[in-house]
C-alpha cells in the first residue's frame, strides 16, 4: 500500500508502524527518556515510540510539545518519522527542529486500514512524501 502526503520535515525512515487512532500529547504524555507514551487511558499507553513510524491524527496539549519532539531526538529517541492526519503546528515544529522525517495530511481512512506491526518506508521529499507500506 502507499500513502501520500504534504511534506514537513524531509528524510527517509523505514521501521515498525504504530497506529493511534486518538491524539498525542507530547508534553507529558510522552517520556522523552524512554520514548513511551505514559497519559493514563491512551491507547498506546506503555508503547514506545523509539524508532517507530508513528501515524497519528494529531497533537494535543501544550505547544512545549514541539521541544519534547526535539528532546527526544536529541536523545536517540524520537520515532524514526511522524505522520499525521491534520496538520499540527506543534509536530511540524518539533519535526523540523528535530530533524525527524514528517509528512502531514493523510486521509483520514489510512488510520483504519494501517495496522501497527506493519513494516513502512517513508520518503519525504521537498515537494513530495510518500509511505510504502509492505
Amino acid at each position: 500500500m502507499k500513502i501520500t502526503g504534504y511534506p514537513v520535515e524531509e528524510g527517509w525512515a523505514e521501521g515498525e508502524v504504530v497506529v493511534s487512532p486518538k491524539p498525542i500529547t507530547f508534553y507529558g504524555g510522552v517520556d522523552p527518556a524512554t520514548s513511551e507514551i505514559v497519559e493514563p487511558g491512551h491507547p498506546l499507553q506503555g508503547v514506545a515510540l523509539k524508532g517507530k513510524i508513528l501515524i497519528f491524527p494529531h497533537s494535543k496539549g501544550s505547544t512545549v510539545g514541539s521541544y519534547i519532539i526535539l528532546r527526544m531526538a536529541k536523545r536517540g529517541t524520537a520515532p524514526a518519522a511522524i505522520i499525521t492526519v491534520k496538520p499540527d503546528e506543534v509536530v511540524i515544529v518539533g519535526c523540523i527542529i528535530g530533524h525527524v522525517p514528517s509528512m502531514t495530511r493523510i486521509d483520514e481512512v489510512v488510520l483504519s486500514r494501517v495496522k501497527t506491526g506493519s513494516r513502512g518506508i517513508l520518503h519525504v521529499g521537498k515537494e513530495y512524501a510518500e509511505l510504502l507500506l509492505e
